[in-house]
């Protein structure tokens, strides 16, 4: 034991001190020379995977659903974590751009979080939806969450613990407040990857199950870089919220009137593409003026993500239902929709969920955003995520295959273009492999895989932006090289 915290792993790297402890799963870096001061960096001594993390991914591999994704893009065992970055079985130690899919706001095991969670342990852990301090601490912190003029006129329902479970329950309000079924979603949307939410989302490959129901009509998103109607900023009327409006007013136009319309204002997986404004403000009038609710997606964007709460706060709208997860609960699973009072048409039991009242959620989620009202944490978003968006325009100008850098805050992606016999997802693929082997872990996505994208945590520092900056650039003039392997090689 060290200071009440028992330590069962400990690895020299570099000269430095790196600690695994059993409680938390902290990782600890200790440089030598320091007196102590914890200064991590990033730093890969291994292959990928080492030693440790083979062992236990191929133990995984013999027993877990080869449904299973990250280990097979990111083939490490975790280990521990502290703050941005990310230790592996193998004291290897990585800027964690991933951030749990964005789950981990404020990277991992943020002190006071894990604190707040501790307390809680000694309180209840479950308490279905009956009402507990928890739970009224984490419900007022999410109306200070809104805008104020939206706070006294919000409802809440907690769902399900997961974003899915989320857009279930808002889908399930609409239909019950409007009497109608179905909904318009987006191409490149992405909402869950269950039955329901499934109809929802736009890619394909994810539908072709027997019987699966596909209960929405999918129309254009503003995807300006590829237009999906052939046209550019410069010559177009946001052609693609026209098209939506004629189809659902004409009569003829085989789409009735939905339920609901549901977006991302940032498509995460579609490949972390901003709507534009007028798309967004188009939109919610048109939805205003034939009475349909209109749902934003907020599980991704949401708990200051794009540098505001929440990203429709950028769009100047006001939207029916907002749907959030992933952050929200510091760490710790929860879903919750937001919606105007007067949708409240449920009858009592008329949604449930047994894990609902996740009360290691509310008192952690509660605590994350006291620590970023505190701390300026939106503030920090806009500044090191102007930063980091600077540092990679700088990238793109040197690299003609880097198409597009875009985003919000600290939601950010590259799109790149094919270069000679690799397609654009190869390419990002040699860029992440190359990434990872320098100690930055990130994922791609958008369409074939195209875009890096990059999800760290929101209390980031310009002086890690900088080291994910230079891991990056490394990465990618080592893609621009020719090809020296034969196509499809892993790279490693």
């Amino acid at each position: 034991m060290r200071g009440g915290i028992a330590v069962f792993d400990r690895h020299t790297i570099g000269g430095d001190v790196v600690e695994i402890t059993h409680v938390s799963g902290i990782c600890r870096r200790t440089p030598a020379g320091t007196n102590g001061r914890r200064d991590m960096r990033a730093q890969v001594l291994t292959e990928i995977p080492g030693d440790a993390s083979r062992k236990l991914l191929g133990e995984q591999a013999a027993v877990e659903s080869s449904a299973r994704a990250y280990p097979r893009l990111t083939p490490i065992a975790v280990a521990g974590g502290s703050g941005a970055y990310l230790t592996d079985a193998d004291g290897n130690v990585f800027l964690d751009f991933l951030t749990g899919a964005g789950v981990l706001a404020l990277g991992h095991n943020h002190p006071e979080l894990l604190r707040a969670a501790q307390d809680q342990l000694q309180v209840s852990t479950h308490a279905l939806d009956f009402p507990t301090e928890a739970k009224q601490d984490f419900t007022r912190a999410l109306l200070r969450m809104l805008p104020e003029p939206m706070r006294d006129k919000t409802r809440i329902h907690f769902c399900g613990p997961t974003g899915a479970d989320g857009v279930e329950a808002a889908l399930k309000l609409c239909k019950t407040h409007t009497g109608r079924s179905g909904a318009v979603s987006f191409h490149g949307g992405f909402h869950g990857s269950t039955q329901s939410t499934l109809g929802l989302t736009g890619l394909r490959a994810s539908k072709d199950l027997p019987g699966n129901p596909s209960i929405s009509s999918f129309f254009p998103y503003s995807y300006c870089h590829k237009c999906p109607i052939g046209l550019s900023p410069d010559s177009c009327s946001v052609n693609c919220i026209q098209y939506l409006e004629n189809m659902l007013n004409d009569p003829n136009g085989g789409t009735p009137r939905p339920a609901a319309v549901i977006l991302e204002l940032v498509q995460g997986e579609g490949g972390v593409i901003p709507a534009r404004p007028e798309f967004v403000r188009r939109l919610r009038d048109l939805t205003d003026e034939l009475g349909i609710p209109l749902v934003v997606d907020e599980v991704q964007t949401g708990c200051g993500r794009t540098g505001t709460w929440y990203a429709f706060e950028q769009y100047g709208i006001e939207p029916d239902v907002i749907v959030s997860s992933k952050a929200l609960g510091g760490g710790h699973p929860v879903s919750v929709i937001l919606y105007r009072e007067e949708f409240d048409r449920w009858q009592p039991a008329a949604h449930t969920g047994t894990f609902r009242g996740n009360q290691l959620a509310f008192a952690a989620g509660a605590a994350q955003i006291r620590v970023m009202e505190r701390d300026g944490v939106l503030g920090n978003v806009r500044e090191v995520g102007a930063h980091l968006e600077q540092g990679l325009r700088r990238l793109q100008e040197r690299y003609g295959f880097i198409g597009e850098v875009r985003g919000l805050g600290l939601m950010l992606g590259m799109e790149f273009a094919p270069l000679g016999p690799w397609t654009a997802g190869e390419v990002v693929d040699r860029v992440r492999k190359a990434a990872l082997r320098r100690g930055l872990i990130f994922e791609p996505a958008g369409r074939g895989g195209c875009v890096a994208r990059l999800l760290p945590p929101l209390n980031l520092t310009r002086e890690e932006a900088d080291e994910a900056l230079d891991i990056l650039t490394a990465a990618v003039a080592e893609a621009a090289e020719p090809a020296r392997a034969p196509r499809g090689h892993d790279g490693h």
